[in-house]
């Protein structure tokens, strides 16, 4: 599988720059004048996500703009990224990954989703977020426990945004049958998808055992687009340890074939049962 995700990361580092840069009070020619090797145009461009960038680059600016060291740490990992494949396979900061579609799901005007054995974590309750992370055994109650607040902040940024974004989610039916929690709070998770769904900017359909073989048997994905025709549509892919970022426009194609199939053979979450 072809695997591309540079300009999504230049696109995240540009902004970050961006808003330091803001926070300065400095124009661009302010940090052009300031003798970084950073041409004002250079700078344009690094900024709009279009050239790869330096880690030198980077510390310099973050050095005139005034930034922490964990934060110049954080943007120089991340651009390593800007002119890499695979970087997120080499990148020891396994959270970066996650802050770059953090960010990336901040300000996407759509976001379309499968899922076929976890509700996704937009729309999990807190109890059943408890019990995902529980099921991990990877990290102590304490460090959970932040997870799961974590999870629920995210939730709560993304809900609240205006104008909201629109949301539209397929789940497997084993998402909906495997008792993650205990019955309780499966009945509990199900019952919120139903009412989360009746919002305008939310559909939540249920793709039942019945249908059978279905196109996406591959596995969990994630689209997400954009209204800013400068900002790729990105199809988001993760695993354990790190997500792949697919921006090829005959990339994301595919998988908005794949994910209109599923959509057309799956039932409202409001009907299922």
């Amino acid at each position: 599988m072809p695997v591309t995700g540079q300009r999504v990361v230049r696109r995240a580092l540009g902004r970050r720059l961006t808003l330091l840069r803001t926070a300065s009070g400095k124009s661009r020619r302010e940090v052009a004048e300031a003798r970084l090797g950073i041409s004002e145009p250079t700078l344009h461009r690094i900024e709009t996500g279009k050239v790869p960038v330096t880690v030198a680059n980077v510390r310099a600016l973050c050095w005139l703009y005034g930034a922490d060291e964990s934060v110049t740490a954080a943007l120089a990992e991340l651009a390593l990224g800007t002119s890499q494949e695979e970087w997120w396979d080499t990148s020891p900061a396994i959270p970066e990954w996650f802050k770059l579609y953090v960010g990336l799901e901040a300000s996407a005007s759509q976001i379309c989703s499968y899922d076929g054995e976890i509700v996704p974590g937009e729309l999990q309750t807190e109890q059943y977020a408890r019990s995902v992370f529980g099921a991990e055994q990877s990290v102590d109650s304490e460090v959970a426990e932040r997870q799961v607040k974590l999870r629920m902040q995210r939730q709560k940024t993304l809900f609240s945004r205006s104008p909201a974004p629109r949301l539209v989610t397929v789940l497997g039916e084993g998402a909906l049958t495997r008792p993650v929690g205990g019955a309780a709070v499966l009945e509990a998770q199900i019952a919120h998808l139903r009412q989360v769904a009746r919002r305008d900017n939310i559909e939540i359909k249920v793709l039942p055992w019945s249908v059978g073989a279905h196109a996406a048997m591959a596995g969990a994905f994630r689209i997400l687009d954009f209204d800013d025709p400068d900002d790729p549509d990105v199809v988001y892919l993760e695993s354990h340890v790190g997500a792949l970022y697919l921006e090829e426009p005959a990339e994301v194609d595919e998988y908005r074939r794949i994910f209109e199939l599923i959509r057309k053979d799956a039932i409202p979450v409001e009907d299922y049962r």
